[in-house]
């Protein structure tokens, strides 16, 4: 049969590589921002289960971020990062991206210190929350909003 004069043919195989393209094209484009502060609470739940007392979290963060796709973000926790007082982990979310779990970090003693910087890629303006677990078992809590001008994950 010649493929020329078929045009039922030809419109099939259009039509899969039309049907190829538009799901590798959804599987490329950056998903709209789902999260909410609900589900970036019920994520920490997950992660530190417990009831968290706000304090001993000090989250430094600008006010305004211009471009969302690195924002310095640094956490640190009172804590004298002994054996006997330490803290365990630090997990940090952002309620505002499309998936709020940001990071946990596992510390022991011999970190020294309960601090860590890293850059958050930010949809648009959010909380960033964070939560310690500390060695006795308790969880702290501490939360700052950021401002963004442009999203760093397409938006």
């Amino acid at each position: 049969m010649n493929t020329a004069t078929n045009p039922g043919r030809r419109r099939v195989i259009v039509g899969a590589l039309g049907a190829g393209a538009a799901a590798t094209l959804a599987a490329i484009l950056p998903v709209a921002a789902g999260a909410t502060p609900e589900s970036a609470k019920a994520l920490l739940q997950t992660l530190a289960k417990g009831d968290p007392k706000e304090g001993r979290i000090a989250i430094r963060a600008p006010e305004i971020a211009e471009n969302g796709n690195a924002v310095p973000v640094t956490v640190s926790v009172e804590s004298p990062m002994t054996e006997k007082d330490h803290v365990k982990a630090i997990h940090i979310v952002a309620d505002g991206n499309p998936n709020p779990g940001v990071a946990s970090f596992n510390l022991t003693p011999l970190a020294g210190k309960a601090e860590v910087q890293l850059r958050v890629r930010m949809a648009t303006t959010q909380k960033v929350v964070v939560v310690a677990e500390m060695s006795d078992g308790s969880l702290w809590t501490a939360a700052r909003e950021v401002k963004v001008t442009i999203g760093g994950c397409g938006g």
